[in-house]
């Protein structure tokens, strides 16, 4: 995936999630995005092939992965408007 690149998935309706890492071989930053457009936490360089579950912090409307790092590097945090 390169830089700029990464995957939304919006969840409708919102609601509680988790991610994991099965199968997936390059570390990622899971972003989740709660049901105000807004950043509730980030699970940072999760852990490739890992089945450990990474929750989010409430309901959401949609996760957002991105190269592992590539959120602390462009400056992403909780709070932070995201919109798609």
């Amino acid at each position: 995936m390169g830089a700029d690149e990464g995957m939304i998935f919006p969840v409708s309706p919102p609601r509680m999630a988790s991610f994991w890492m099965r199968n997936t071989v390059i570390p990622l930053d899971i972003i989740y995005v709660g049901t105000d457009g807004r950043v509730l936490n980030i699970h940072a360089n999760a852990e490739p092939y890992s089945e450990r579950p990474l929750l989010s912090d409430g309901q959401v409307k949609g996760v957002l992965e991105l190269n592992g790092g590539r959120a602390a590097q462009l400056g992403i945090a909780a709070g932070d408007r995201v919109a798609w």
